[in-house]
Parts: C-alpha cells; sequence; structure tokens
C-alpha cells in the first residue's frame, strides 16, 4: 500500500473477523513502527501482544471487571475535562456513533453492552499494550503516541485493522500482574487489531475530521 494511501484510509476498526494474525506479520509490525523517531533516540517503548488462549483469558477477567464496574486505575489519569469546543466535537461523535447503531441516547442496556465490547478488544484476535518506565514523562509519551501511529499505520498496510483503546487501560494493574509485567511500566494504552470484518455494524461509522482550515496557518 502506499504510503499517502494508507495515512488517508487508515480508521479504527471495531469489528474483525476471528482469522489468526501470523506471528511473522504481528513481528514485521513491530519492527517498522520501531523505526519512529524519539527524543534522543531513547526509544522508550515496549510492548506485549497477546492471542489466543491467553487473549481469551485477559478477555474473560477484564470483561468480569467492567461489568462489575469495578474501581479503575489506570497509570495514565484518563481526562475529566475538555475546552468547549473539544467537548462539543467529543459530544457529536459520541451521539453520531450510537445513531449509526441505532441505538437511544436513553438506551442503558444498549450503551452498557457497547461500552462492554471495548473489554472483548471487540472481537478482534490480537492485542497489544504499549507501555512505558514510570518514570519518564511528557516527551516519552509523546514518543509513544509516535509508536503507536506506526503501529496502526504498519498493520494497516498488511491489511488489518486497529482499534487503539484508553478504555482497557482502566485495569492496567490487573492486566500487568496477569501477564507478569513489572509494575514500574505504566500501561500507555491497548490496540485491538486483525483483520477487519466489512459487514460488521461497529465499522459502518465514520467519525468527521476537522479541516484543514480549522487548524491550519501559514506566514510567509
Amino acid at each position: 500500500m502506499e504510503l499517502l494511501e494508507g495515512m488517508k484510509t487508515r480508521r479504527s476498526i471495531r469489528a474483525f473477523k476471528p482469522d489468526p494474525v501470523p506471528g511473522e506479520v504481528v513481528a514485521k509490525i513491530v519492527e517498522t513502527a520501531g523505526n519512529c523517531s524519539s527524543y534522543l533516540s531513547t526509544q522508550p517503548w515496549e510492548i506485549t501482544v497477546v492471542s489466543g488462549n491467553k487473549k481469551d483469558e485477559i478477555v474473560n477477567k477484564l470483561y468480569r471487571l467492567a461489568e462489575a464496574h469495578n474501581p479503575i486505575n489506570p497509570d495514565i489519569p484518563l481526562p475529566t475535562s475538555w475546552p468547549p469546543e473539544l467537548k462539543e466535537r467529543s459530544m457529536e461523535h459520541g451521539a453520531r456513533r450510537l445513531n449509526t447503531l441505532g441505538i437511544e441516547r436513553d438506551d442503558r442496556e444498549g450503551r452498557e453492552e457497547l461500552r462492554l465490547q471495548n473489554f472483548q478488544f471487540y472481537g478482534a484476535p490480537c492485542a497489544a499494550f504499549l507501555l512505558m518506565d514510570d518514570s519518564l514523562g511528557e516527551w516519552s509519551l509523546f514518543d509513544m503516541g509516535l509508536f503507536t501511529q506506526n503501529f496502526v499505520l504498519a498493520a494497516h498496510g498488511y491489511g488489518l485493522g486497529c482499534c487503539i483503546q484508553a478504555s482497557v487501560t482502566e485495569y492496567a494493574k490487573e492486566i500487568k500482574r496477569y501477564l507478569g509485567i513489572n509494575e514500574k511500566m505504566k500501561m500507555v494504552v491497548c490496540i485491538s487489531f486483525g483483520y477487519p470484518d466489512p459487514e460488521g455494524k461497529l465499522n459502518l461509522y465514520r467519525s468527521l475530521k476537522k479541516k484543514p482550515e480549522d487548524f491550519f496557518q501559514w506566514f510567509e
């Protein structure tokens, strides 16, 4: 896939085929992702990928925690407020997605079912947990974003789809404990990935993107 085409056609995928992703493909994606820039070439990222039985076991644990509304404790605090313009965009995004799925805003059961799909990785055959040392700060977090985008674009280039998930990190400590990951590693994000299901209802939704004139300035 040509680079610019891949950047333009990338989108979040939330419905996947059950087909497993070959290990050699995952290895190539990880290698490509690691080719991104980082501050002073510190390359702070570490990544743990689960699939097969291990992935299913984690799904069962996460689903039970989320279904019971167990207290959350992400390594990176979730936002509690937004500037008005961003809040409006977020609310519009949520409303449009519910409308696409035919879920009314007062349909608590439907909204809860949609929330819980996060903790099933939307049925993806693989999930990647991206981590960095908890002593690192904002510049390293920026580097993690570069790695994440490289991972998503590389996966897209291999015909895979990804969903970058913050919700899964709400139970970061439980995931790290189960996988034997050092507690000093900070879980930044989870990426669910696999082959997209074009018939999946969740894949019908398209988020609206800002137009360049809304965020771009050029001085000469």
